[in-house]
C-alpha cells in the first residue's frame, strides 16, 4: 500500500491497515533498519485527585510509594 507524506508532515494510514488493529489513537514511532515502525499504544488518563484519595483510603503516603518503588527496583 502507498501512503503519501503531506506538506504538514502527515501520513494517512490506510483503512485496510487500521481495520486490523484495535481502536487506537496513539502510536510509538521508531526507525528500525531504515523502516518507520508504528506501534499502537494506549494512553491512560490519570486523575491525581482520585489517586491521592485512594492512597489516603488505603493508608498510603508518598513515602510508602517511594519505598515500594525502591523495593521493586531491587528485585530486578
Amino acid at each position: 500500500m502507498l501512503a503519501k507524506l503531506t506538506s504538514k508532515n502527515q501520513i494517512t494510514i490506510p483503512k485496510k491497515v487500521l481495520s486490523q488493529l484495535p481502536k487506537v489513537e496513539y502510536f510509538e514511532v521508531d526507525i528500525k533498519e531504515g523502516a518507520v515502525v508504528l506501534k499502537p499504544i494506549t494512553i491512560y488518563e490519570t486523575d491525581t485527585v482520585n489517586i491521592r484519595n485512594k492512597m489516603k483510603k488505603l493508608g498510603l503516603s508518598e513515602t510508602s510509594v517511594a519505598e515500594a518503588v525502591k523495593w521493586a527496583r531491587k528485585k530486578i
